[in-house]
C-alpha cells in the first residue's frame, strides 16, 4: 500500500495564534510532526501543506519533505480538511508518475505523537481492510459519558443516562475518543469527498502522547509532559 503523508499546517489559529510555529522543547510544533513522520517507514512520501511562508521554509530544511503552498481559499477557518487533502494529492501526482493508495494525515497540534503511532494506525488500515483507521485514546474515568450532567437551575440531571451507582472505573465500560493525531484513509474515501469512511478502526495511543493543542493550557501541559519525558523519550 502506497501512502502519502500530509502534515496540514495553515497560518491561522484563533485560540493559539501562530499555533503551528509555537515552540515546544525549542522546536516549532510543525517540526515535531515532520520529524515523527519522516521516521515512519509506512509513509512513502511526505508533504507539508501550508499557506504560511515560515512553515514552508521549515519544511524545505528536510530533504524528505515536499512543501506545498496551500491557496488562501483552502486555508480559512471554514475550509474543510478534504479540500487540502485533495489539493495535496493532485499536486503531488501531477508532478510525478505516482499514484497513492491511501493518505495519512499527521497533525502538528499533536506534537508528542511518535512514528510508532503513525505506523500503527497505517498498519491497522492495511491489515483490517477498513476504509479508515484513526488514532484514539481511552477517555479518562472522570470524563466518562455516564457521568455527564446537565443543569436545570441548580439541579443536576443525567445528560446521557443514569449512573445507576456506577462510580468506580471498573464498573464502567471503556470509552474512546479520536485524539486528532493520525488519520489514515484509503484513496476511494477521499474521492468520495470524505476523510473518514463508514468502516473506521481505532489505534489506541497512550494518554501521555495524546495531547491535542487547542489552547494555551494544552500547550503548557505539553511542555510539562515533554520536559518530564525528555527529548529522547518523546522521539
Amino acid at each position: 500500500m502506497k501512502v502519502l503523508g500530509i502534515i496540514p499546517a495553515r497560518a491561522g489559529s484563533k485560540r493559539v495564534p501562530q499555533k503551528n510555529l509555537r515552540l515546544l522543547g525549542g522546536k516549532p510544533l510543525v517540526e515535531w510532526a515532520i520529524e515523527a513522520a519522516i521516521c515512519s517507514p509506512s509513509i512513502n512520501r511526505l508533504v507539508v501543506s501550508s499557506d504560511d511562508a515560515e512553515i514552508l521554509k521549515i519544511a524545505r530544511v528536510y530533504c524528505e519533505v515536499t512543501p506545498i503552498r496551500r491557496p488562501a481559499k483552502l486555508s480559512t477557518d471554514a475550509s474543510p480538511a478534504i479540500d487540502y487533502v485533495r489539493h495535496s494529492l493532485k499536486k503531488v501526482e501531477s508532478e510525478r508518475p505516482d499514484r497513492f493508495d491511501a493518505i495519512a494525515i499527521v497533525q502538528p497540534s499533536s506534537p508528542l505523537t511518535i512514528s510508532d503511532d503513525i505506523d500503527g494506525t497505517i498498519e491497522l488500515l492495511e491489515t483490517s481492510g477498513a476504509d479508515t483507521a484513526v488514532s484514539i485514546v481511552e477517555v479518562a474515568h472522570d470524563l466518562h459519558p455516564a457521568k455527564f450532567k446537565i443543569m436545570q437551575g441548580d439541579r443536576l440531571l443525567p445528560y446521557y443516562e443514569q449512573e445507576q451507582g456506577r462510580m468506580a472505573a471498573h464498573e464502567l465500560p471503556k470509552v474512546y475518543v479520536r485524539n486528532c493525531s493520525v488519520y489514515a484513509t484509503r484513496r476511494y474515501v477521499i474521492e468520495q469527498g470524505r476523510i473518514i469512511g463508514d468502516d473506521c478502526r481505532g489505534h489506541v495511543m497512550p494518554r501521555e502522547r495524546s495531547i491535542d493543542i487547542n489552547d494555551e493550557l494544552d500547550l503548557a501541559f505539553a511542555e510539562f509532559l515533554q520536559s518530564r519525558a525528555g527529548t529522547g523519550a518523546v522521539r
